[in-house]
């Protein structure tokens, strides 16, 4: 398959006659990226498949409205951090779980998945991720797993960089004092 530029696989996703092909490369390139970041959230393999799947069928239901204002990757970083927004919250409402209890419902589906590998050091650095609020939840998994630009998150959260370096800031004291409260 060829590999296209970011303009030219803008302009070929506009394009009707070679939209399927481009967003084939669209799928190819960001699929796996798309998925790590969901699934650091603290998913589970099936349901980062779901959201994953869902990002992508919203995406292609979408290219008519997409005019490359925005790097594909930011469109697709946005629509994958919605869906996973809407995920979560269909599942909290389907198992009756509080938003209090959303971080334990989610880390006690993590240790049931039989995808997960991590160890009790890796559990633990999990449980404190999910102890953070959704936005720099969001944003700490963003800068700190995927090394994103803040400019990149400011495009896909719609928040400023400013704000963005300081929920990351909080985020990190936050997991730091989690991880070190045994000790």
């Amino acid at each position: 398959m060829q590999r296209y530029t970011e303009d030219e696989l803008t302009a070929r996703l506009s394009n009707a006659d070679t939209r399927r092909q481009a967003f084939t490369q669209v799928v190819s390139d960001y699929g796996e990226k798309i998925y790590w970041m969901i699934r650091k959230m603290g998913m589970t393999h099936d349901d980062t498949n779901d959201v994953v799947q869902n990002t992508f069928l919203k995406a292609w239901s979408n290219l008519d409205s997409f005019r490359g204002e925005a790097k594909v990757s930011t469109w697709l970083y946005k629509i994958a951090v919605n869906e996973n927004i809407t995920f979560m919250n269909k599942q909290r409402a389907a198992n009756f779980v509080s938003l209090d209890d959303i971080d334990s419902y989610l880390l006690d589906k993590l240790k049931s998945d039989d995808y997960y590998i991590g160890d009790d050091l890796q559990l633990k650095f999990q449980e404190a991720i999910n102890q953070l609020p959704e936005k720099q939840r969001l944003v700490f998994t963003m800068k700190y797993f995927d090394d994103m630009k803040y400019e990149d998150m400011s495009d896909v959260l719609g928040t400023s960089v400013g704000a963005l370096k300081a929920s990351y800031h909080h985020a990190t004291k936050k997991i730091e004092a989690f991880l070190t409260d045994d000790l």
